[in-house]
């Protein structure tokens, strides 16, 4: 499952039950989460790491230059 900070398992043999213990993983999760008084969805912080080439790296810095000097 995306966006959790947890993990949910579920299982089944059939896709009937893969789906209905999905359900129940999921209302038991946001259930727990309400009597933790926690979110239930990921947080974030709000930044990233990228890594690129070093050529693209300069093309880049080239193009903010240009941008700010016009």
């Amino acid at each position: 499952m995306l966006q959790l900070n947890d993990l949910v398992s579920f299982e089944g043999r059939t896709v009937e039950e893969i789906r209905q213990s999905f359900r129940e993983a999921v209302d038991d999760y946001v259930e727990l989460c309400e009597k933790q008084g926690k979110p239930t969805h990921k947080s974030y912080k709000g930044s990233f790491n990228v890594r690129i080439s070093p050529e693209l790296h300069r093309l880049a810095a080239q193009k903010a230059i240009k941008k700010v000097t016009l």
